[in-house]
């Protein structure tokens, strides 16, 4: 899996996929599909395709997520 810088420089772009349960997700040019709750948008527009710098928080606290996960699934495959 890329890191996150390697995600947002070059000024790559970020892509709409779907709407589900309050979260917007958006697809890196790399293909990783990380949420973004609508309750955190206040007045900000969502395009169909944006900057991927601007969705670093989002981004972000979606690789902890995935990262977390796989820690879990290690310790519980490993016992």
């Amino acid at each position: 899996m890329r890191t996150l810088k390697e995600m947002v420089v070059n000024n790559q772009k970020v892509r709409f996929s779907f709407y589900r349960d309050g979260l917007l997700w958006y697809e890196t040019e790399c293909g990783f599909l990380f949420p973004v709750p609508i309750s955190e948008a206040g007045t900000a527009t969502f395009l169909a395709e944006d900057r991927a710098l601007l969705f670093m928080r989002s981004i972000r606290r979606h690789l902890a997520t995935v990262d977390e996960a796989r820690a879990a699934r290690q310790r519980y495959t490993s016992e």
